[in-house]
């Protein structure tokens, strides 16, 4: 009788680890889910800017400029446009809803990643067309 109660306190104990690990699996994964979109939302923006400051440098290119200006203009679009198609490509890509906290923890690195792209290109297209108006 003593086994068959071990046996049944043991069961009871196991049995709400598992719901415990279960409910602390489910809130990481929403957890990491909604720090990832924090992220989302505060790259999104820029894309408009993006998108304006590649028409402007389609305007500067057909003047006349510096080969060397030039060259730079191009590379900075050629940034703009890689940042851009990053995060159109890794959107499509996400799956949200997905119960995997190992690809919620990869996806919040790719997106900070591209946070700090979005920032560097933001931050160089800012630099090098401040001086056109």
């Amino acid at each position: 009788m003593k086994n068959i109660i071990y046996l049944s306190a043991i069961t009871i104990i196991a049995f709400g680890s598992c719901q415990n690990n279960a409910k602390t699996e489910s809130l990481k994964y929403e957890e990491i889910g909604k720090e990832t979109m924090v992220i989302h939302d505060e790259i999104m923006p820029k894309i408009s800017h993006f998108d304006r400051a590649t028409l402007k440098i389609d305007s500067l290119l057909q003047t006349n400029l510096e080969a060397s200006t030039k060259d730079e203009l191009i590379k900075l679009k050629s940034n703009l446009e890689q940042a851009t198609d990053q995060m159109m490509t890794w959107m499509k890509d996400y799956a949200f809803d997905s119960t995997n906290v190992a690809y919620q923890e990869a996806e919040l690195v790719k997106i900070k990643a591209m946070k700090k792209q979005f920032d560097d290109v933001s931050l160089e297209s800012n630099t090098k067309l401040s001086s056109f108006k």
